[in-house]
């Protein structure tokens, strides 16, 4: 049955309707940074560039590097454009615009996802300037209260104890994010799991002029320990959108894996002095091992 007009948004051009781009637009490897601005300090580096597109927080650049056709886009802050991001580039390659309908399960096409962002360290012990690559994400956003995700044991096992850890009244998600893509493209790189905040201050603990409702918000996730057949789980660091990219990925048959330049470290109260080089640094790695 075709998507409803309302449903499957699709601009006076043929394109999708936040991202505005064509089916023929983007690459199977897609790299994605928050800042637009990053934009061009990743596609700097291929050898061409064949298209270029902008539309709100959205800036795309395709082109060749060493040969090989890549994507890179930006997606702005937050879970809330993760949900567009995702449902919108996997409409793209599977469903089909002229008949608005779902391509046939043998026809589909799974994407590459790379997200390539800055994070803050829970942990003592992970450096300003390193590199971490997530295994598992964390949600405290509302995105998944929408759809139906199926989590592992695991999974549900340390969101409930989270939830009790924080003493929340919902219970967040846990997602494994995709373990090829995490071996291939975090080689070297601290191995950690992702809390994603729907928020820069208060859920992440930051006090301005507003106080917390959990004074000891910070400690809380520091402390934070499930012992399971795979060893101990901690959360090592926190951002924004992780856990948007590996839950929809999972539910849509994409394989999504997130890089994190580490810029700030909570538990040491320390900003990185040259943010900028730890960046560039991560940009670089994931260019050369996509």
């Amino acid at each position: 049955m075709p998507i409803p007009e309302s449903e499957l948004i699709v601009n006076r051009d043929g394109s999708i309707y936040h991202l505005n781009l064509l089916p023929d637009h983007i690459s199977d490897t897609i790299i994605t940074v928050g800042d637009p601005e990053r934009v061009p300090l990743v596609s700097q580096h291929f050898d061409s560039i064949e298209t270029q597109i902008h539309k709100r927080e959205f800036v795309t650049h395709v082109g060749y590097y060493k040969g090989k056709r890549l994507t890179v886009i930006s997606t702005g802050m937050g879970t809330d454009n993760i949900d567009i991001l995702i449902n919108e580039l996997d409409a793209l390659v599977n469903i089909d615009f002229v008949t608005r309908e779902p391509r046939p399960l043998e026809e589909r096409i799974a994407l590459r996802i790379v997200r390539v962002g800055t994070s803050g360290a829970l942990q003592a012990d992970i450096p300003i300037g390193s590199h971490l690559v997530t295994e598992h994400a964390v949600g405290l956003d509302s995105l998944m209260q929408f759809y139906p995700l199926v989590e592992t044991g695991l999974e549900v096992e340390v969101a409930t104890g989270i939830q009790q850890s924080l003493d929340l009244s919902y219970r967040p998600y846990c997602v494994r994010g995709n373990d090829l893509l995490r071996e291939q493209l975090g080689a070297g790189m601290v191995v950690g799991n992702t809390l994603t905040c729907p928020g820069f201050y208060g859920p992440q603990g930051r006090v301005l002029r507003l106080d917390l409702r959990q004074p000891d918000l910070i400690s809380r996730f520091q402390n934070f320990r499930y012992q399971s057949a795979e060893g101990e789980f901690r959360l090592t660091n926190f951002e924004m959108e992780t856990a948007g990219y590996y839950a929809l990925g999972r539910m849509l048959g994409h394989e999504v894996v997130s890089l994190n330049a580490i810029v700030a470290n909570r538990a040491t109260g320390e900003f990185a002095t040259n943010a900028e080089a730890t960046v560039n640094d991560l940009i670089m790695k994931t260019l050369d091992r996509v």
